[in-house]
């Protein structure tokens, strides 16, 4: 088993180990979460048909690993509505800086519910390019994330 380390910018403080699944378009949140949050898909399935990487799989517990995400300006509520239906990823891991509607959302995650997402960006373009679904994540409170194979 090979291991890496990265390091990027801490956006909501936590720490989580969860399997990776990676986007590596910009991940459009309402277009992703739209049937899970209306249609009670517990597993949180990606409903974005227009992302190849993430369709119909599913994002709840997982290292959710991205450049940037994309879409509409619901971007953050739809991330902090996941974490209040407990459909939240375990992390939420940037290779660019993060938007402010994603960063809202995870903040609010963290204090309106007792299911944080540790958010950390910069993570950098590396960390995108090496990182495939399925590695195992673990993210330490000073934005260390290691990826195992």
């Amino acid at each position: 088993m090979s291991a890496r380390q990265f390091k990027g910018r801490v956006v909501v403080k936590g720490s989580a180990t969860a399997e990776a699944l990676v986007s590596k378009g910009g991940f459009n949140t309402l277009a992703s979460y739209q049937h899970s949050l209306m249609f009670g898909d517990k597993e949180g399935k990606c409903s974005d048909q227009n992302n190849s990487d993430l369709y119909k799989k599913p994002m709840a517990g997982k290292a959710l690993c991205m450049p940037q995400t994309i879409g509409s300006t619901t971007g953050g509520l739809v991330l902090y509505c996941a974490s209040a239906m407990s459909r939240q990823p375990a992390m939420l891991l940037f290779s660019k800086e993060i938007d402010s509607l994603a960063a809202a959302g995870a903040v609010l995650a963290a204090v309106w519910t007792d299911k944080p997402m540790p958010t950390v960006d910069m993570l950098g373009d590396d960390f995108l390019s090496y990182v495939q679904t399925g590695d195992r994540i673990s993210l330490a409170e000073d934005g260390t994330v290691t990826v195992e194979r």
